[in-house]
């Protein structure tokens, strides 16, 4: 009896609202369960709470974010299983995030003397806040009944800009940890910062392989030069170095980006700014884009550009 493993991802029972329950269940347990064990009758307790219902959260934000690029790099039977549940992994996402939401009303309503002497911070509460505007934006619009009010270039707006920032404020939080900001990092840190890092790597080389086969499709004689592929690799090279070593350069380079006064003040309210947990993957797009370049010109000239 033969093995076919795209029938078995077919099956309902792992597909679309029953894989939405499927794991949205035992996880709503899992908190109940926590919750019943935890001391919420204090602030601390309460926020043991928050960071347990974060926990849950980060891995299907970093899967949502990096689905569409695991199907273009390794496209197969599980990636297309992926894709094609990506909504309700996302869906799973907003439940873990709204026993998260409960904990911090928790929080600010009942703790308030604790939550604005030990956890409140300014920042931390701009980009928690928007993370909490686009998360019930990107749900409602995930149906017909939400999704008819917007027009396709609205729809593809907002949920790319939430995808990236509901990303980017975990990942920033995680890099913090692995570099030291807050304390010795613990080994939750590591998996998921790099968790988050290769999700966003994987957008970036699936970005990279589009346009290369978009430019091969056009001239398939031209190749990159070598001297770009070169510099290219030797750029993400260093950006891979980079994103290790963030505990040797954080401190000096926070320093320079924040030096100037209007720098300074942005740090205060601006989310995440000056961008320091991204310098290594934005180093990354670059070195992409070189080993891409010259591939990326001939498809523009070919369409008249």
């Amino acid at each position: 009896m033969s093995f076919d493993l795209k029938v078995v991802l077919k099956n309902k029972a792992i597909n679309e609202w029953r894989l939405f329950w499927l794991i949205s269940v035992p996880m709503s347990i899992i908190m109940v369960i926590a919750m019943s064990g935890a001391d919420m009758s204090n602030g601390p307790g309460v926020s043991k709470m928050i960071q347990f219902s974060v926990r849950f959260a980060v891995p299907f934000i970093f899967l949502v974010v990096a689905i569409s690029s695991v199907q273009i790099l390794f496209p197969g039977p599980i990636p297309a299983w992926l894709l094609r549940n990506r909504k309700y992994i996302g869906m799973c996402f907003a439940v873990a995030m709204a026993w998260q939401g409960m904990f911090i009303f928790i929080m600010s309503n009942f703790f308030r003397d604790y939550y604005f002497e030990d956890v409140y911070l300014l920042r931390d509460e701009l980009e928690g806040s928007i993370g909490y505007i686009f998360l019930p934006a990107m749900v409602v619009t995930s149906f017909r009944f939400g999704r008819k009010h917007l027009t396709l270039k609205q729809w593809k707006l907002l949920h790319t800009s939430a995808i990236y920032f509901l990303w980017a404020y975990p990942f920033s939080v995680y890099w913090w940890n692995f570099s030291h900001y807050y304390g010795n990092p613990q080994p939750i840190d590591y998996v998921y910062y790099w968790g988050g890092f290769l999700a966003f790597a994987l957008r970036i080389a699936a970005w990279g392989k589009q346009r290369q086969k978009a430019a091969k499709k056009l001239l398939p004689a031209i190749s990159t030069p070598l001297a770009f592929k070169g510099l290219g690799g030797a750029i993400i090279a260093f950006g891979l170095i980079v994103a290790a070593t963030g505990l040797q350069w954080q401190k000096p380079v926070s320093a320079f980006l924040t030096a100037p006064k209007w720098s300074a003040d942005l740090e205060l309210w601006l989310p995440f700014w000056p961008f320091e947990p991204y310098l290594s993957l934005f180093i990354i797009g670059l070195g992409t884009m070189l080993v891409t370049r010259a591939r990326a010109e001939v498809n523009d000239k070919g369409q008249g550009r």
